[in-house]
């Protein structure tokens, strides 16, 4: 007889999201480097959405105690990689991003930009980009911590320009120094120090960092194991794709990690099949009902390619921007049932397609908590979509 295979249904995949995304007020985290972990990384691409999804995540908010982690403790590393967007990492858990992802991204952006600088400016080759990035890193531990406008006075060569997409409507003219600084950062000669305004800004210094070649990490197919373990752990039950598209793998290199950690083939609701690890097969407790106001980009909207057992195909677009970026979303019990917004004068607004009296209520309080820690701080979010626009006029 043929041995059916287990099937994990999509309460149970709700249940586990709001007990280990930490959403439920239960399973709230006391640091944030535990809600790093929990999700097993925070998307870093708006530097406000670090601060945002790990306090809805805190039993006790602090923004100033997510910004020690990234600045002065060193516990949250950014890292440009999975899918080749910056996220912010546990410091443990680095070296397996790094020797999974990170190091075949920092390839291809030196790659990328040696070929715009031979192509696009005159007198760049490998020697001199070597020469100009060492006099650079001389610079900047020199001074500890420079703007790229400071390191450039210092190395004028990081003020040439190249002309992308000439005679095309969206030509620009960018410095050297954008694509310089980007791949001695993904490759971890640099990192980004504090903002120079509040949590909330993209102008920052940089400062010294740690090149991955100096950087002790497991061979990157144990590497990917370990990858596809720990999320696996945190988002699954899904599907081979939805790790696929997570990760930036190739489809045979997500099936060799999910072999060699015993990930099991499961039964979810839509009929696609699954994988779980094989000791996350039993059922879980659904935790209280609880309800979240997550940012733009947060890790667990953007944790599965295939999303419709928490959202509503139908509320995609007003929630995506066109190139895929989700905005604030409002949840309810393991499913998104709105969207959020600040008003210039600090006003919380929401919209929701479920206004049960429950979830209701429970938004309304969630909403409360988000007014209290986040004080007279303004966001907005960097990929804006059609229902944030809407509500925050």
């Amino acid at each position: 007889m043929t041995r059916s295979r287990p099937r994990i249904d999509t309460a149970q995949r709700r249940a586990r999201l709001g007990r280990r995304q930490l959403l439920a007020p239960a399973h709230r985290a006391a640091r944030s480097e535990e809600v790093a972990d929990a999700v097993v990384a925070l998307h870093a691409s708006d530097p406000a959405t670090v601060h945002l999804a790990a306090c809805a995540r805190l039993a006790a908010p602090d923004p100033a105690a997510v910004e020690r982690a990234l600045y002065d403790d060193g516990s949250l590393v950014r890292l440009l990689c999975m899918r080749r967007t910056l996220f912010a990492v546990g410091a443990a858990l680095t070296p397996v991003v790094v020797s999974s992802t990170a190091r075949a991204i920092a390839a291809k952006e030196r790659a990328g930009t040696l070929k715009w600088l031979t192509e696009g400016a005159p007198g760049w080759d490998e020697r001199r980009l070597a020469d100009v990035e060492a006099r650079t890193l001389a610079a900047l531990r020199a001074h500890g911590e420079a703007t790229a406008a400071e390191l450039a006075a210092e190395v004028p060569d990081l003020r040439e320009t190249v002309v992308n997409s000439p005679g095309k409507p969206y030509q620009a003219t960018v410095a050297v120094s954008s694509r310089i600084l980007r791949t001695l950062a993904a490759e971890g000669r640099i990192r980004r120090g504090r903002p120079r305004g509040g949590w909330t800004s993209s102008s920052f210094r940089w400062r010294p960092g740690t090149a991955f070649a100096e950087l002790p990490a497991p061979p990157a197919p144990e590497a990917r194991a370990a990858l596809a373990r720990r999320w696996l752990a945190a988002y699954g039950p899904a599907t081979v794709e939805d790790l696929t598209w997570w990760t930036g793998w190739t489809l045979t290199a997500t099936r060799q990690a999910l072999a060699a950690v015993g990930a099991v083939e499961v039964d979810l609701d839509d009929g696609a099949p699954g994988v779980a690890l094989p000791d996350d097969l039993e059922p879980v407790a659904a935790p209280a009902p609880w309800a979240a106001l997550l940012p733009g980009l947060d890790p667990t909207a953007m944790g599965w390619k295939a999303r419709d057992w928490y959202l509503d195909p139908a509320r995609v677009p007003q929630l995506f921007d066109r190139s895929g970026n989700i905005g604030p979303t409002v949840w309810w019990c393991g499913r998104i049932i709105g969207g959020w917004a600040q008003r210039a004068d600090g006003e919380i607004v929401w919209r929701l397609a479920d206004s049960g009296g429950e979830a209701a209520a429970a938004v309304a309080a969630e909403a409360a908590r988000l007014t209290d820690w986040i004080g007279d701080v303004r966001v907005t979010p960097r990929f804006r979509t059609p229902l944030e626009r809407e509500l925050s006029r």
